[in-house]
């Protein structure tokens, strides 16, 4: 046998065509699960789950199918996985993703952020292997569990989850009556302020680093609109920890 007939015939077309669309369903699952990410404007997003799902997806087949350049005693190929180990490359994607779940968890004093993306990434890979083993059934499942439940407990919390930590950077032209437009913005969200730093910028406009606590998301629109009522504020961004 040729190495041009091996390769024409290691796969039939269907067989193919079926691996293209495991791989195109993981990035789907990936995608779902990291919309509701990108939403709370975390940094690992849609982007790196698809990423991560396709990736995993992909790594499937390749354990499980991969191994099919085994020859007979004859010299000839075997169209299959005999005498393989399926588990050998996809063992490693359980422990190898760790790492880049661990990229997503960031200690900064009294918290900790990123746990919850970083779990997100791992079961991202988790649900593009079984969607690459073939367990389509059981990938969409855990992708449309793993997303509801991520936007139900949202709005149902308790003990610390309960509180959504703002990281805000104000830049204004009069320092004492931000003072009293920060006040303002306290009460409105019934937020508190926990952590802040003040750095004297150019043109004598001041600088403000917050961080708040508030029992919901503060939205971006509204900080938009609170900052053109306020005209001390030049310019204000929002990231939430």
């Amino acid at each position: 046998m040729t190495l041009v007939q091996y390769m024409a015939g290691q796969f039939s077309n269907r067989q193919v065509l079926d691996f293209f669309v495991r791989i195109v369903l993981a990035c789907l699952c990936g995608a779902v699960i990291g919309f509701e990410r990108s939403k709370r404007l975390k940094d690992a997003g849609i982007r790196t789950h698809v990423i991560v799902c396709c990736t995993a997806a992909l790594l499937m087949l390749i354990s499980k199918y991969g191994y099919v350049d085994l020859e007979t005693k004859a010299g000839e190929f075997y169209s299959g996985v005999r005498g393989a180990d399926p588990s050998r490359v996809a063992s490693q994607v359980v422990s190898g993703v760790s790492f880049l779940g661990a990229g997503a968890i960031f200690h900064n004093k009294n918290y900790t952020k990123g746990l919850t993306t970083a779990a997100g990434i791992w079961a991202t890979a988790g649900i593009g292997m079984a969607v690459g083993a073939g367990m389509v059934k059981v990938g969409v499942f855990t992708t449309l569990l793993i997303t509801f439940l991520q936007f139900v407990m949202h709005f149902f919390t308790y003990g610390l989850d309960s509180v959504s930590k703002a990281y805000m950077e104000f830049e204004v032209s009069d320092k004492k009556a931000f003072e009293e437009t920060l006040a303002i913005l306290e009460k409105e969200v019934k937020g508190t302020v926990t952590e802040s730093s003040i750095r004297n910028g150019k043109s004598g406009k001041v600088r403000y680093k917050i961080v708040m606590q508030t029992k919901k998301d503060i939205q971006m629109q509204y900080l938009d609109n609170f900052a053109d009522s306020h005209p001390e504020i030049e310019s204000v961004s929002l990231k939430y920890l």
